[in-house]
């Protein structure tokens, strides 16, 4: 039986679909905590090339044990409201996708605990265990974001006028752009900006009246 979806909510991860950066989480590990979260900030606000920025912090976790993942899973807090917006999507026929300048390792656990259907992050490189401070494979920017977007409404026969984006930093913009709704949510200046809606309050069942 063919079920038809009627609409695509994408989410970006790190300080939307929960309250954490993830790779700050795993850089402490590393005791490296605060220096890889002020990168990450001037990341956010569009300071700096999102994929420079990203391979220079995951050199950063260069020798963290891949076990410490427990440890940061443990840690995450999902942002307020984010199981009722869930929820009201599917009660009102739609998917939900996460794309993520974040990491499959982390997201691979989190997203089926939280309903989401569809996910795409970056990936760690590790050796025996341990991480090797690099990526594997092309690094999710904001282009790999917008073009995840298309290609999953696209897979489920969404029109793009019936997309809904939600991120907070820089590399989200041009997802925001794209969909047929880009939200502003708990967001950096800059994409507060330019997104076409923005929302401060951190509580994600607050969108649930713009689903269609």
């Amino acid at each position: 039986m063919c079920v038809t979806v009627r609409f695509l909510v994408v989410l970006d991860a790190d300080s939307t679909l929960i309250r954490n950066e993830v790779i700050e989480l795993i850089a402490d590990e590393a005791g490296r905590g605060a220096e890889v979260a002020a990168a990450t900030e001037a990341a956010m606000r569009g300071e700096t090339d999102f994929a420079t920025s990203l391979r220079s912090r995951v050199e950063a976790l260069a020798g963290v044990p891949t076990a410490s993942f427990e440890r940061v899973l443990a840690r995450i807090e999902p942002t307020p409201g984010v199981a009722d917006l869930i929820a009201a999507v599917y009660e009102r026929g739609g998917i939900v996708g996460v794309v993520s300048g974040g990491f499959h390792e982390i997201l691979d656990e989190l997203a089926p605990r939280l309903g989401v259907d569809v996910w795409r992050a970056n990936r760690l490189a590790a050796r025996e265990g341990i991480l090797t401070g690099a990526v594997e494979g092309a690094i999710v920017d904001a282009q790999a974001k917008a073009d995840q977007l298309a290609a999953w409404a696209a897979e489920h026969g969404v029109a793009a006028h019936r997309t809904i984006a939600i991120g907070d930093g820089a590399n989200d913009l041009r997802m925001i752009e794209a969909a047929g709704l880009g939200i502003a949510f708990n967001a950096k200046p800059a994409v507060r900006a330019a997104a076409p809606l923005v929302t401060s309050r951190v509580d994600l069942s607050q969108l649930i009246p713009l689903l269609p």
